[in-house]
């Protein structure tokens, strides 16, 4: 203890120093320091460069902080696109089914109210900020579309998706499932 109370001391009268040699400004000639002064001198600048070391550390660790906290806001966005991503992912399907009974019916009342649930569930995915991938008339592209037939057409323009055999859906930029299609070449 007694050790921190001479630091204490030491620090106290470094600043107290500073406080009174701050009206100086560092271009005007220090005068030669005396016995007495050359101890004052030396303790001021070792408290300086403490301080400066300190405000140092102070300004990392502030920018540390910022960066952890982009970090875990970033790493929260993506953890709960990935339980949309995932939920979904989980429902399509019963949404194939839903597509697959409405084109089987043909009874119109059976057909227009599996259109409406249909319609329901898609309006949610959306309030999810999942949308369809457009796929049929347009040029395959294999990061959205996985193609599981090839035919020869002169219809349409080569390497274009002349069929959608199950759609595709994304979350953001994020391909939750790819559409299946046939191709024409």
């Amino acid at each position: 203890m007694g050790k921190k109370k001479e630091t204490e001391s030491k620090t106290k009268e470094a600043v107290e120093n500073m406080a009174e040699n701050s009206g100086e400004t560092q271009e005007q000639p220090i005068a030669e320091p005396q016995e007495g002064q050359e101890a004052k001198k030396d303790g001021t600048v070792a408290v300086q460069a403490a301080l400066d070391e300190c405000k140092d550390k102070l300004l990392r660790n502030m920018a540390e902080f910022d960066n952890f906290r982009k970090r875990t806001a970033k790493e929260k966005e993506t953890m709960f696109q990935n339980g949309v991503a995932d939920a979904v992912s989980a429902f399509l399907p019963v949404l194939d089914n839903l597509y697959r009974a409405q084109k089987s019916l043909s009874e119109q009342s059976a057909a227009s109210g599996i259109e409406m649930i249909i319609k329901q569930f898609l309006d949610i995915m959306g309030s999810l900020g999942v949308s369809e991938i457009e796929a049929e008339g347009k040029p395959f592209d294999p990061n959205l579309h996985n193609a599981v037939m090839h035919i020869e057409d002169e219809a349409y323009n080569n390497n274009t998706v002349a069929e959608v055999f199950t759609k595709g859906y994304i979350l953001g930029d994020r391909v939750i499932r790819h559409c299946m299609v046939k191709v024409a070449n």
